[in-house]
């Protein structure tokens, strides 16, 4: 048998990606300028507004994608499940319905099926960035879902694949 696990190693540059909702962006870009010294010393990404504002404030390189809404959190989620993004920092509005919640959430469970940091608001993000697995590798470990969806499948038809 496989084993169920595997690990993917995260070099000491993290690959962020940043996202933030409209009414978290400023919120999300005071964050930014308090730790943007933390923040340049690593691989950024961002949704399309976001990046942008990230960029022209505060002079940091962002690799960007589409907006949200229109298919920029399925890019990131897309690049978690290819292990090319590390961490995410999230501030989404729980207040405020959004026309691509569905992308949300896929978002968020992407990020959570692939075992990555995630910050959704200032404190969360705070004990991320200072903690100190930020400065060196880390080895994530992940649950190998085909195997444990290769078992479930033989299990309920009782059958070896």
């Amino acid at each position: 048998m496989l084993s169920e696990y595997y690990t993917i190693p995260m070099q000491e540059e993290k690959r962020i990606a940043l996202v933030a909702h409209d009414r978290r962006k400023r919120d999300l870009l005071e964050w930014a300028r308090y730790n943007v010294g933390t923040l340049s010393r690593h691989i950024l990404y961002a949704t399309g507004t976001t990046g942008m504002l990230l960029s022209r404030e505060l002079g940091l390189k962002i690799h960007r994608f589409k907006s949200g809404p229109l298919g920029g959190d399925q890019q990131i989620g897309a690049k978690i499940a290819e292990g090319e993004i590390d961490f995410l920092i999230f501030f989404w509005d729980p207040l405020e319905p959004q026309p691509h919640d569905v992308d949300v959430k896929a978002l968020l469970r992407i990020a959570t099926l692939y075992n990555i940091p995630v910050a959704m608001n200032r404190s969360s993000a705070d004990f991320l960035i200072s903690s100190p697995l930020m400065h060196g590798e880390y080895k994530r470990t992940i649950p190998d879902h085909e195997v444990v969806l290769k078992d479930e499948i033989e299990k309920a038809a009782n059958i070896k694949l």
